[in-house]
């Protein structure tokens, strides 16, 4: 028998010997190969030339995309190089904190105002506050002077002691010639205390309804609603209202009986609806915030009628662009109208006073039947970083957070003198989280609080107690 013989073939697909073994049959060797081993991958040959392919689209659009940064290069080169050198001589502007020429003008132009300002109150009152305030604007007109020939001093300093100046001719509008800050009902010093809550009650429309405002009439000497109580609920998205109810005594308030109801527009969505929780019933009249504008509002109780002013300032803040915020935003709280000893207030911020919080006082003028802003002051408490804030003998009281059961009363500004004071620290106890509005009642010294649907007020206590 011969041997068997052995054939090495060799395999083009993946380079390896085959070995095969063949027989002898008929003076021939037979035997069986596999030839799949010798057939053209074409898949694979397919594959990879559809990933040549591919990359070479590839390659084609980089070098397109690189041609074209190539060619725009040079032109964005030029435009940095152009741009640089016009900026170069205002570089000082960002090196000392300085500003533009423009600025330099607006401020000119502001400083004039206050020097006619405050020259008409020294010809008035020619004392020697007013002659002080006039020694101080002229030494700031000098520095404005050095500013636009030297640029050496920082426009900011020069700004924030044009603030205190204005505030300064404001307060001297204020103050009689014989005594400063001190109305005859009101008391001496800062509030030093604020108790627990005296009343305690649901809103009459149910704790659902989270924003609102509330408390006793708040004009001094009123007859008309001398012990009127009122709430105005706002019934629409806790943002609108149009309503409001009175109740004639206290004993009917807490007893939710025999009330009044207001309707002060005709929808919601009137020009003269309510926007956030800010009214205040002063005297016969509910003061507040009016639809979507920078305007206040004065609704007549025996006439039904509404009257409007537009608060002062650049930009005034409403549809919630400055509301109170702190912890959680209460929803178009940008305008909150108050009460004190003094008569009506409206704070609120202004982009020109950077967002920061401004009193104006207002004026109902009884013969003429208009209502007017007689004076406004400029705070540097950012409005949004404050929870609420009250009117207090012409002082700015304002809270914050603490948690969900407290607030903090923890800043005051006085109008009268221009100064502030932000190391306050009184507790403000509370039922529920938020605070929709926070209000001063001159007539009885308490604080009216509408906390989510809870009605709470508190006494008041100062350094020297006065009797009405």
């Amino acid at each position: 028998m011969l041997p068997l013989l052995l054939l090495l073939l060799a395999s083009s697909g993946d380079g390896q010997a085959q070995r095969v073994i063949g027989q002898k049959k008929n003076d021939a060797c037979a035997c069986k190969v596999n030839s799949t081993v010798w057939s053209f991958p074409t898949v694979k040959y397919e594959a990879v030339l559809q990933h040549v392919e591919s990359c070479e689209v590839s390659l084609n659009n980089l070098q397109e995309q690189v041609q074209l940064s190539n060619h725009h290069l040079p032109q964005i080169q030029a435009l940095i190089k152009n741009v640089t050198a016009r900026l170069e001589p205002y570089q000082y502007l960002h090196d000392q904190g300085l500003y533009s020429a423009l600025s330099l003008h607006l401020l000119g132009q502001e400083l004039s105002q206050l020097e006619t300002d405050i020259g008409d109150i020294h010809s008035q009152l020619n004392n020697v506050q007013t002659q002080k305030l006039s020694k101080e604007v002229g030494k700031l007109r000098t520095d404005v002077g050095r500013m636009e020939m030297a640029n050496v001093i920082n426009m900011k300093t020069v700004k924030e002691k044009l603030r205190y100046l204005k505030n300064s001719a404001e307060s001297c509008k204020s103050i009689p010639k014989d005594f400063r800050g001190h109305h005859r009902y009101c008391l001496k010093g800062l509030m030093t205390n604020i108790s627990d809550p005296v009343v305690t009650k649901i809103s009459p429309y149910g704790k659902n309804y989270i924003s609102g405002s509330w408390g006793q009439q708040a004009q001094m000497n009123s007859e008309g609603q001398k012990n009127s109580y009122w709430v105005q609920p706002l019934l629409s998205s806790h943002i609108w209202g149009n309503s409001l109810r009175v109740y004639q005594t206290y004993e009917d308030f807490m007893a939710s009986a025999n009330h009044k109801d207001f309707t002060v527009a005709a929808s919601y969505t009137h020009a003269n609806a309510i926007e956030g929780p800010s009214a205040v019933l002063y005297g016969e009249a509910l003061y507040y915030h009016c639809y979507r504008s920078a305007d206040v509002c004065r609704y007549d109780l025996n006439s039904n009628t509404v009257k409007r002013v537009t608060l002062p300032g650049t930009g005034v803040g409403f549809n919630n662009k400055f509301p109170y915020c702190y912890y959680d935003c209460r929803a178009n709280s940008d305008v909150d109208l108050e009460a004190d000893e003094t008569g009506l207030w409206a704070i609120y911020a202004t982009v020109g006073n950077h967002g920061n919080l401004v009193v104006s006082q207002l004026v109902w003028d009884e013969e003429a039947l208009t209502l007017n802003v007689s004076q406004t002051w400029e705070t540097r408490l950012f409005k949004k970083a404050v929870s609420n804030a009250f009117m207090v003998c012409g002082v700015l009281y304002a809270t914050r957070y603490v948690d969900e059961h407290h607030e903090e009363v923890f800043y005051a500004f006085d109008t009268a003198t221009g100064k502030e004071d932000n190391s306050l620290a009184l507790p403000l106890q509370k039922i529920a989280k938020g605070v929709a509005s926070l209000s001063y009642n001159p007539t009885n010294r308490q604080i009216y609080m509408y906390n989510d649907g809870y009605l709470l007020a508190y006494q008041a206590h100062f350094l020297s107690e006065a009797v009405f």
